[in-house]
């Protein structure tokens, strides 16, 4: 029988999220790639008598593992390739800095603050400013052997080589990633299904899995230019059928709050028809669906079956089926954007600031105290100030915890394990561990990267032992830097980082609702209501993982967001309820009045204008009145519903 902590041991809840790990299934072949990657550069070096020059290509090779997240083999190149370069601009810059004192102290800081500052475009520059700052710090605190150009030769050859491996296989696997997520999405959606009826709970998490998946399959289907669709047959289909499940997901609302489940038939039928996209079959599927009896089961019959015509048909018409949920525009608008954006944006600035100004104390601070091997510090900075992977305070703690972990490794490494080819094997079965245990959590990456750097580093400076207790001194120092100037000092709270953007969603919300019931050509078309719809859930999506961060954080970060998470998850209903009554709409009912539907937009921008302008949530009485049969009723519920949270006392 498990013994509970007494009640004064037991730990807080913040800590308890921090310390729990995310369940993942382990990427195989990444796994293997890692181990390969990493382990033949060391080989190479040694056997040609330059194991310093192997070590500065496994270390690339590091940094392309951490990279090979994608799915998509075009996707791989950039997550890959461009932060390969950022990172040997970095290395380069690093180096030259080398032993210049406060030379490099501002080439550091100037470098930083580039680097935050580009990580709030997206997901390859984030990677890319990552490696831009990790390798001008390695650079500007390790002298790299031979000439300058080198080390950033190597590395980069280092990562490139993941990339090939990655790439080996896309001349027998093109197309499958793509026909993988769209197929995963149709299987998320019949879990929705699955769910409709349900608790309200369980409904909802089905309905958040079912929105992660589509957001993804988008990503993966429309991360090339909307130019090579119209030529690739194979991708114009696949994006028809990712189109053709949002009827389906649409439906699924008015099935939910009907209260009685959906047979057992129906999320079967979409499961069918995920593994026809899976594999590509394009001949007749025979459906087996129950005659619909209300206007809800029409509603997902209809989506059903038209979704069920699309994926049978081999030939798509691509006229039409971009504009559906838009695409992406050409690659220099979308740069120029991005440009125009980061150089404008105040959080691009904030956090370029923060991580300038945590990297500037650190270089000080070791330029003017004798620290071992001092790079260290500002490579803690580095990892755990990265504005957009989660809580600065979470990452401080699992930072810490993790190197002290990984240090026990390293210290059974160093200590028992010969030097020279013994390395290469270590390397080998160490290095498939980063790949394994990084999606379970950072202070389980943190654990897995720490030895096999520090192994690397060995075989550079040849310390030995030696640097296992500084090591521990400057991660603890750099997490002390980065909790201390680049959170604690820093007047925004989370509100400021989600009430807004929760506001925003409310406010769009309202949009939502005028375009489902608004006159106009806005009205009829569907193609505006739908990209509004999943541009909506995508910011809740980001809405809710931003809040789940939060919760990690100590009091009073933590208790706030506690007590404003109900609300986020009332704005995902009142989307939903809007949604299921246009569904109805659609299928016979009758449309509400012009009054009810102004007076539901009001209260919701009333509702918004109250989120952005409070510090706690405060209870509302609502008026919103109308006839009881009305297809708004459930909608009017949601709203007074998310009106009357209020903060606890």
């Amino acid at each position: 029988m498990p013994r509970e902590f007494p009640i004064g041991l037991t730990p807080p809840d913040w800590l308890v999220r921090n310390l729990r790990a995310q369940r993942a299934p382990v990427n195989r072949a990444a796994v293997a790639r890692a181990a390969v990657a990493m382990s033949l550069p060391l080989a190479v070096g040694l056997a040609a008598g330059r194991p310093a020059y192997g070590a500065l290509a496994a270390m690339g090779a590091l940094s392309g593992v951490i990279g090979d997240t994608a799915d998509a083999y075009r996707l791989r190149i950039l997550n890959i390739a461009v932060p390969q370069l950022l990172g040997a601009v970095g290395v380069t810059l690093g180096s030259l800095a080398f032993g210049h004192g406060w030379i490099a102290v501002a080439v550091l800081t100037g470098i930083a603050l580039v680097s935050g500052m580009i990580s709030t475009i997206g997901a390859v520059s984030s990677v890319s400013g990552l490696l831009l700052l990790l390798n001008a710090v390695v650079g500007a605190g390790l002298p790299m052997p031979g000439d300058w150009w080198l080390a950033p030769l190597l590395m980069t050859g280092g990562g490139l080589l993941v990339l090939l491996l990655a790439l080996l296989s896309w001349p027998l696997r093109s197309g499958v990633p793509e026909r993988t997520a769209v197929a995963d999405a149709y299987r998320a959606v019949a879990g929705l299904l699955d769910a409709c009826g349900s608790d309200t709970e369980t409904y909802d998490t089905a309905r958040h899995a079912a929105t992660q998946a589509l957001n993804q399959s988008y990503d993966v289907i429309l991360a090339r230019r909307s130019r090579y669709h119209s030529r690739s047959r194979d991708l114009t289909r696949l994006l028809a059928q990712l189109n053709a499940v949002i009827p389906v997901i649409e439906a699924a609302p008015a099935a939910h709050l009907s209260g009685t489940p959906l047979p057992p038939g129906i999320p079967q039928a979409l499961r069918h028809l995920a593994d026809a996209v899976d594999t590509g079959y394009s001949g007749p599927i025979g459906l087996r669906l129950p005659l619909p009896l209300t206007e809800t089961g029409r509603a997902v019959d209809q989506a059903l079956r038209h979704a069920a015509d699309v994926v049978t048909e081999p030939d798509v018409d691509p006229t039409g089926i971009l504009d559906h949920l838009g695409h992406p525009g050409a690659l220099r608008t979308r740069a120029a954007l991005a440009t125009r954006n980061v150089l404008l944006s105040a959080a691009s600035w904030r956090y370029g600031l923060r991580l300038a100004l945590c990297i500037g104390l650190a270089q000080v601070l070791v330029s003017t105290v004798a620290v071992p091997r001092s790079y260290w510090v500002a490579l803690t900075i580095t990892f755990v100030l990265k504005p957009d992977f989660g809580s600065v305070f979470s990452r401080a703690l699992l930072r810490a915890l993790g190197t002290v972990a990984g240090l026990v490794v390293a210290a059974a490494v160093l200590s028992q394990v010969p030097r020279g080819w013994w390395d290469v094997l270590v390397l080998f079965l160490l290095a498939p561990l980063i790949p394994a245990v990084t999606p379970r959590g950072y202070g389980h990456q943190t654990a897995a990267i720490t030895p096999v750097i520090l192994l690397l580093s060995d075989v550079l400076n040849r310390e030995g032992t030696a640097l296992l207790l500084p090591r521990l001194v400057d991660s603890l120092i750099g997490c002390a830097i980065a909790l201390v100037a680049g959170y604690l000092l820093w007047p925004e709270s989370w509100h400021t980082r989600v009430g807004d953007r929760l506001a925003d969603a409310v406010a769009d919300t309202a949009r939502y609702v005028e375009c489902a019931f608004g006159g106009g050509a806005q009205g009829t078309d569907p193609a505006p209501r739908a990209r509004m719809r999943r541009r909506l859930y995508r910011d809740l999506s980001a809405i809710r993982t931003e809040f789940q961060r939060a919760l990690t954080e100590p009091p009073p970060t933590g208790r706030r967001a506690a007590a404003w998470w109900p609300l986020v998850v009332a704005v995902e209903r009142i989307v939903d309820a809007t949604t299921a009554a246009r569904v109805r709409v659609k299928q016979g009912a009758a449309p509400p009045s012009a009054a009810e539907v102004s007076q539901v937009i009001l209260q919701l921008r009333e509702l918004a204008e109250g989120v952005r302008e409070a510090d706690t949530l405060i209870a509302v009485r609502t008026d919103l009145t109308g006839p009881p049969g009305s297809v708004l009723e459930p909608l009017r519920q949601e709203v007074a519903a998310a009106r009357a949270i209020a903060s606890p006392h």
